[in-house]
């Protein structure tokens, strides 16, 4: 059964009746930006709040969110098949720097929420955005800070061990161990990721 018909049947409104709405176009016109854009945006900016405050995301959340971009996907028109495959993508994508400990897993499972809401391409796009965001956040914060020695002192090291040992291990998780050290040189990446999400989003990339 088409996937249209699926959404007007279990809920009984039409996937067109947000396009077609007045106060879907009201909503529009007002702040510039679709019902979906707006809820993924507001997921976003709660995420790199909690990240900033408690240093995780929920899992809970990311849940949330989730199942509000998969529903609201399918009834814009996605199938079933496109959100997976967009949301599988951001995990094969991101799996191995969560595993060197590059990224958190909540900044995984961020990037695969935004997945349930975005196509493939869309995804690819912030991602690579969130990146670049990311890298001029570090390079500020290296210039701010005047640690870039001691940083590429410790990248150095770091990739002296892996290559002696042969096998990766997690970066940074010695400066776990200082707590100080650990929160000075951490980049909240869902920062990056909202900024790059709302840029996108406006147009900007």
């Amino acid at each position: 059964m088409n996937t249209s018909i699926q959404c007007r049947l279990a809920s009984g409104i039409s996937p067109n009746y947000f396009v077609e709405s007045k106060s879907y176009k009201l909503w529009r016109w007002s702040i510039g930006l679709s019902i979906f854009q707006s809820v993924l945006l507001l997921l976003l900016l709660l995420s790199a709040f909690a990240d900033l405050k408690t240093d995780r995301i929920p899992n809970g959340f990311i849940l949330l969110g989730i199942f509000i971009g998969v529903c609201g996907s399918l009834c814009t028109g996605r199938t079933f098949l496109e959100i997976i495959g967009s949301v599988s993508l951001a995990f094969l994508l991101l799996y191995p720097l969560y595993k060197i400990g590059v990224l958190g897993a909540g900044d995984v499972k961020l990037i695969m929420m935004i997945g349930s809401f975005c196509t493939a391409g869309e995804l690819l796009v912030i991602l690579a955005g969130a990146f670049v965001i990311g890298a001029v956040f570090s390079l500020v914060k290296l210039l701010v800070e005047h640690n870039g020695r001691e940083r590429l002192c410790y990248f150095i090291d770091y990739l002296s061990d892996v290559v002696r040992s042969g096998h990766w291990k997690i970066y940074g998780e010695d400066l776990v161990q200082d707590y100080h050290a650990y929160r000075r040189n951490k980049i909240h990446f869902a920062v990056p990721i909202l900024f790059s999400a709302v840029m996108r989003t406006g147009g900007l990339f």
